[in-house]
């Protein structure tokens, strides 16, 4: 994923904001390019982050999940064969 795809327009538009809301009334011609500035550093510092969107991170838990429960199931199904491996070995043995 690009770091461009992860910001939608509205958290840039904050960001933008922020930064007309900090910039001092004498260096208000210097905004766009501080602007532009902050952007490039924030793309940089995200491209070098191993970063997924929510919905691949959803997709990911919803698939966690699923493992998981199975895992339950096999481990339920496994004690249960070893309880009765158990009962006819002591069976045998009798």
């Amino acid at each position: 994923m690009r770091p461009d795809q992860l910001f939608n327009n509205a958290f840039l538009n904050s960001l933008s904001e922020r930064i007309e809301q900090i910039t001092p009334p004498g260096l208000a011609h210097l905004r766009d390019e501080l602007h532009d500035i902050v952007k490039s550093l924030l793309k940089e510092a995200l491209s070098k982050m191993d970063l997924v969107t929510r919905e691949e991170f959803d997709i990911q838990s919803d698939v966690l999940l699923k493992t998981r429960t199975k895992l339950n199931a096999l481990e339920a199904s496994v004690s249960q064969l070893e309880e009765q491996l158990e009962t006819l070995t002591q069976q045998g043995k009798q």
